[in-house]
């Protein structure tokens, strides 16, 4: 690979990173949040799911504005109003003023989730795109390793506000890589034929494909496992199991570690195996190492490090899902990547956010809940799998 391949994959990476930093390098915070703003766990919670909701919504726009006006324009707009809106949320007084920045707040970060898809799907298909794919995803996952520790650092100095200020410092250090290191990969020539009725046509094409909805729900599914254990992990690994926040956040970096870390192995694994065969076998153990857990965790082996060791296992298959999921889903719509990108993005997140409201309704202050969420999550790209492209690989290998 050539260095420019590997800068991109940079950049692009930061540029995704800026949205989901602003979730991970506050998660140690949200039991002092709550204290602080006079807001119970489930109150303090809306903050991230008032992030989710809009992050998840706001994609739905990204995507055709990226096709109708290039990709750089609308990733400006995007990162501009994540940092203004951090600078509300650190100066907020109050727990409905902080949700309502968190709010606008993931309006702008979604961007950054959108728009660099787009452009991996510009610039390659294939297992390319797969390379690209998951060096993007080894930046991306940085954020969950950094953030945390970065965040209690953070934290223990300058209170949870202080995060704030960090992520908008973030996003305007995205604004100038943007500016001087990225080149626009979509051509004036391609824009042209983009607008507001190709939008809604696009949209309504990338709806009838089963493909493409069948892949981005088990890409999905893997998402919401993870994002429930986010939305859950501060209060049972704090408050349950004991951890301080420093602590907390190197539990938290493992399971990043495991999944970046598998993740770099798509490429090779694509170009030697199949990427749909990767992904099929990705999924059944991703499954098998959570239903594992969630049966031996209700069985009452519910100690911390039982959870952290198939929570790393898991996680690290999931690294493999995540990539090849997007990658075949953006394959057969690269004249509208950045639209199917954004459709693409807002069903993971609305898949995710139902995930974490049915998870926190059952949360009872231990792991189980968790990890029963996690399963489910889990269980259901399993048999999404084995129900579409298992049964469509096994007839095509009849044949």
């Amino acid at each position: 690979m050539t260095a420019p391949f590997f800068r991109i994959a940079l950049i692009l990476g930061l540029l995704s990173a800026i949205g989901p930093f602003a979730i991970d390098m506050y998660l140690p915070a949200l039991p002092s949040i709550g204290q602080d703003l006079h807001a119970d766990n489930s109150v303090t919670q809306l903050t991230l799911l008032a992030f989710f909701i809009s992050f998840a919504l706001a994609q739905l726009v990204y995507g055709p504005l990226s096709d109708m006006w290039g990709r750089k324009l609308p990733l400006y707009l995007g990162i501009g109003l994540f940092a203004v809106a951090s600078i509300g949320c650190a100066l907020s007084t109050d727990i409905e003023t902080l949700i309502a920045f968190r709010f606008i707040q993931g309006i702008g970060g979604a961007a950054g989730m959108v728009i660099p898809r787009a452009i991996v799907r510009d610039m390659h298909t294939g297992v390319q795109a797969a390379r690209l794919m998951s060096l993007l995803m080894l930046v991306f996952s940085i954020s969950p390793i950094l953030a945390p520790l970065t965040g209690s650092a953070v934290i223990e100095f300058y209170g949870w506000r202080g995060v704030f200020w960090a992520v908008m410092i973030a996003a305007f250090i995205g604004l100038v890589l943007l500016a001087t290191q990225l080149e626009e990969t979509r051509s004036t020539k391609e824009r042209s034929g983009s607008g507001l009725k190709s939008a809604m046509a696009a949209y309504r094409l990338l709806l009838t494909d089963r493909n493409f909805l069948t892949l981005t729900f088990i890409g999905g599914l893997g998402i919401s496992s993870f994002l429930v254990y986010l939305a859950n992990s501060p209060f049972v690994l704090i408050q349950h199991y004991g951890l301080t926040p420093t602590q907390y956040s190197f539990a938290f970096s493992i399971n990043a570690v495991s999944f970046f870390t598998v993740s770099q192995a798509t490429g090779w694994l694509g170009e030697r195996f199949g990427l749909v065969r990767v992904m099929r076998i990705a999924v059944s153990a991703f499954a098998l190492a959570m239903v594992v857990m969630a049966v031996v965790m209700a069985s009452g082996f519910n100690q911390l490090p039982v959870l952290a060791s198939f929570l790393f296992i898991g996680y690290g298959f999931l690294g493999l899902v995540i990539p090849t999921s997007a990658v075949l889903a953006l394959e057969d719509h690269g004249e509208i990547a950045g639209t199917a990108s954004s459709l693409m993005g807002t069903l993971h997140f609305v898949i995710a956010a139902v995930a974490m409201v049915i998870s926190s309704i059952f949360f009872d202050g231990t792991a189980v809940p968790m990890a029963a969420g996690i399963a489910l999550c889990a269980f259901s790209a399993f048999v999404l799998t084995q129900a579409t492209i298992g049964r469509r690989a096994a007839v095509a290998a009849a044949e």
